[in-house]
């Protein structure tokens, strides 16, 4: 029987590459995204409303059911907390934590019922450590590690694994917004920029959604089913420092 893999914001970057891989691999994959993708079958569905989301994902479940959910919708924020509007506060969390709230509660009574099931949030590096000019985003990602933790906890009983990936700087169009917004603003030469990041890292470089997909879909593998409730970086050593 096919097995069948949820994932929000499977449209661009991170997702579209763990979209892609899940296909690959034989999944039956849904994107819930307010954009349309390249990969699995695309649901219209704004994480910020989380009837919206909840429709969706039982209407899946109710058809197919539901064996993995790859929490990854999000938006980036660069701001300190002076800097960071009530509003724009709202939005980062509406996307980035409630939607995984929305998702995650919705698919879990289809993996109970089933007594198994795998739940994988797309943290951050900075659900481990803090970052300047980033307070809401930060805060949302920590937000997530806490999720996969207890949720993993609340639901092991299940058989329900619950892990959240921690990417450090990965080469996606989120990142080159980012440093396009900063070159805007500094003036600064963005290959001066992107080579600087690059430096940062101790492996020298910057990391590929491809990689990172390769480790979300372990996670959700049965290679990794003595792994639950833990935070997976995977950012060249960027945290190690």
């Amino acid at each position: 029987m096919t097995k069948v893999c949820v994932i929000t914001g499977g449209s661009s970057g991170i997702g579209l590459s763990i979209a892609h891989k899940f296909v690959a691999e034989g999944y039956q994959v849904f994107n819930l995204d307010i954009q349309s993708g390249s990969a699995g079958q695309h649901i219209l569905c704004d994480m910020t409303d989380v009837s919206v989301v909840s429709n969706a994902i039982k209407n899946i479940g109710e058809k197919h059911g539901i064996d993995v959910l790859v929490s990854n919708a999000g938006i980036h924020y660069s701001a300190n907390i002076e800097n960071t509007s009530e509003q724009a506060l709202e939005r980062v969390f509406n996307i980035n934590v409630k939607g995984a709230y929305a998702a995650t509660k919705a698919c879990l009574p289809f993996m109970k019922a089933k007594k198994n099931g795998v739940i994988i949030y797309i943290a951050s590096d900075q659900a481990l450590i803090g970052k300047r000019n980033s307070f809401a985003y930060n805060l949302s990602k920590s937000a997530l590690a806490s999720m996969a933790k207890t949720t993993a906890l609340d639901y092991a009983e299940f058989n329900i694994r619950a892990n959240a990936v921690c990417p450090g700087t990965i080469e996606t169009p989120l990142y080159h917004n980012a440093i396009d917004n900063y070159v805007e603003k500094s003036g600064a030469d963005k290959q001066d920029v992107h080579q600087e990041e690059a430096k940062l890292q101790p492996l020298g470089r910057l990391g590929q959604p491809e990689e990172v997909a390769e480790l979300t879909y372990f996670l959700a593998s049965d290679n990794a089913k003595f792994i639950t409730g833990s935070l997976q970086v995977i950012d060249g050593g960027y945290t190690a420092q």
